[in-house]
């Protein structure tokens, strides 16, 4: 079986994606993306021995003890919306590409 040639775009994207939600596993993005889970991992350890990825993003902090206004924990609430739909948008963007760039590659 021949070895495929990924662009570097692609795979920024895929490393990307795995980085952004620390709860998706190697396979599970792997799968989404159509590669092999092994290819994912060696790839986000190099981003990482390169230093241009960042560590899996810790878990979100519990909320404080201390009361807050209505107002705040809306504000609160909208920030916390705003990162999630930023979070889908980026993962929609990666799958768009993948399936891009897998249709290019038929040759029927």
């Amino acid at each position: 079986m021949a070895m495929k040639s990924y662009p570097p775009e692609f795979k920024a994207d895929a490393v990307a994606l795995y980085l952004s939600d620390p709860a998706r596993t190697y396979a599970s993005v792997a799968r989404d993306l159509g590669i092999n889970r092994e290819t994912l991992r060696l790839w986000v350890k190099e981003a990482r021995a390169n230093g241009t990825a960042g560590a899996k993003a810790a878990p979100a902090k519990r909320p404080t003890a201390c009361p807050l206004s209505s107002d705040d924990v809306l504000e609160k609430e909208n920030k916390q919306l705003k990162a999630r739909i930023r979070e889908l948008e980026l993962e929609r963007d990666i799958l768009r590409r993948a399936a891009k760039y897998f249709t290019g590659e038929t040759n029927w």
